[in-house]
């Protein structure tokens, strides 16, 4: 096939599904979109309804590669429900731009979202017996069935961590976001910031913080609240001195109660850490310290911002080991420029080698505004069939180290279509980690963009409100975003 552009003729309910298909092809719209005639440089798709018929019929008009103009077509038959007729309308598309592309986007099929998981409880919520879910989730989104049986598996995992639908429970979990980073990461969009020099700037945003947990506080006291978990991530908390860190994680403690399971402070940065904060954190009752290198490749920490050693990351993990009541997680990052699949093997040597216990492995994600994609003749990215294969390493590695899967998601613009996943030591999965993916229990969110997600535990209804992203909109507006949420959760529990 010629082309890299198209156009949909017409119009119907299902434009959106095609276009997202499309881009997953790597097919953008045309500037002509909404042109009386396509040109012959352009892929058109036209899709209508049948007459007489409960059908919608699809054509797909290119020119092959010796431009000879060629048709595809395929019918769906129209479901009960508008849902069901657009996967079965994705699905359709997807096989046929197989067909006529040569291309295959990756492994999971049709889907695009977050939380390819959320798919597998659904269908065992609907009686489906775990055997059967890896054929289901193949035949109804065109999964690979790697993929489809890692879903099931992780699935059965998480469900006896999970609240069960229609239960009057009133436990919740929270989030603290600190916005700071020492750098940034060549391939992060995340809206942080360095350590702001101005000790007057710092601490309005730690007052506001501070206003922002109590806040938090009196909802829990109100509404009798059961705190199971506490994550706070980032950015990079440890980014803070000794003396601010050390406040703030007294004030998270303060939250802590018996009911709580865990409490879980991101250090992922080395450089970041300090003798005083890991004591701080062992004698805060924090359960779960992630330490994040990323890689154990020193060009590549240098080449991705990093600024810490290699032999910083072992330092650290070795620093934290002196404390046995604390789980150690590490994360790593497939897909860095300039790196081989050699390199990613290297790395998980060292890392099987702090014997960790838990470790993530993300696929790198060309995010919008990081320096990847706003640089991109810079760096040497590994092309997807490496990326592919440095993945398939770190699970090997990981299954070495006696760790199962336990959670997954994924983002897009990932390399390879992939997706990251989370493998753990039984007893040492994070449950934060489970819950904020699968959203059957309510997160409250504290710090700037972080999100707090109301989810009634009789329906699993999700209603949600967001804090700003940008830090200082967050400090000057924190009484509005305190109301928003306020006003949420209070509605929530006032009818549970």
């Amino acid at each position: 096939m010629k082309q890299n552009e198209y156009i949909i003729t017409g119009s119907s309910p299902y434009d959106d599904d095609i276009r997202d298909m499309m881009r997953l092809f790597g097919l953008r719209p045309s500037a002509g979109q909404g042109c009386v005639q396509p040109t012959s440089e352009q892929l058109t798709v036209d899709v209508r309804e049948v007459q007489d018929s409960p059908c919608l019929r699809f054509v797909i008009a290119f020119r092959d590669d010796l431009d000879k103009p060629t048709e595809k077509e395929g019918t769906v038959k129209k479901n009960i429900t508008m849902g069901e007729t657009r996967r079965a309308v994705r699905l359709a598309m997807w096989r046929l731009l197989k067909e006529i592309t040569g291309y295959d986007p990756g492994p999971w099929g049709t889907l695009r979202g977050v939380r390819p998981i959320k798919i597998a409880h659904q269908l065992l919520d609907n009686g489906v017996v775990p055997a059967d879910i890896p054929a289901a989730m193949m035949r109804r989104y065109g999964v690979s069935a790697e993929k489809a049986s890692l879903s099931a598996a992780i699935a059965q995992k998480q469900r006896p961590l999970l609240p069960t639908r229609g239960a009057n429970e009133r436990n919740v979990s929270l989030y603290i976001g600190i916005p700071y980073c020492p750098t940034r990461c060549i391939y992060c969009s995340f809206p942080g910031a360095p350590l702001p020099r101005d000790p007057l700037v710092l601490n309005q945003f730690l007052q506001a913080l501070t206003a922002d947990i109590e806040d938090v506080r009196q909802i829990i006291r109100r509404h009798n609240l059961k705190v199971k978990t506490i994550y706070v991530g980032g950015g990079t908390p440890t980014s803070l001195c000794d003396e601010d860190f050390a406040g703030l994680v007294t004030e998270i403690h303060s939250l802590v109660s018996d009911e709580t399971t865990e409490f879980t402070i991101e250090a992922g940065r080395p450089d970041s850490l300090t003798p005083a904060k890991i004591a701080s954190i062992a004698t805060s009752g924090a359960k779960r310290v992630s330490v994040n290198p990323q890689s154990m490749q020193q060009a590549t920490l240098d080449r991705i911002g990093r600024n810490h050693s290699v032999q910083d990351v072992f330092q650290a993990v070795s620093q934290f080991r002196r404390y046995p009541a604390i789980s150690v997680n590490m994360d790593v990052i497939a897909g860095l420029p300039g790196e081989s699949e050699q390199d990613m093997i290297d790395t998980m040597e060292k890392v099987a080698s702090l014997v960790p216990d838990s470790l993530t492995v993300h696929t790198l994600a060309l995010k919008k505004g990081s320096p990847l994609i706003t640089n991109p003749d810079r760096y040497d990215l590994p092309a997807d069939g490496a990326v592919r294969n440095m993945l398939a390493a770190a699970a090997a590695y990981a299954a070495e180290m006696g760790m199962e899967p336990y959670y997954l998601y994924r983002q897009k613009y990932m390399a390879g279509n992939m997706e990251n996943v989370g493998y753990a030591r039984p007893g040492h999965e994070c449950l934060y980690n489970i819950l904020i993916m699968e959203e059957r229990q309510t997160i409250i969110g504290i710090g700037p963009a972080a999100v707090t997600k109301a989810v009634d535990s009789r329906t699993f209804r999700l209603q949600s409100c967001y804090n700003a992203k940008d830090i200082k909109t967050y400090v000057s507006r924190l009484s509005q975003y305190i109301q928003q949420r306020t006003s949420l959760l209070d509605g929530l529990y006032a009818t549970t």
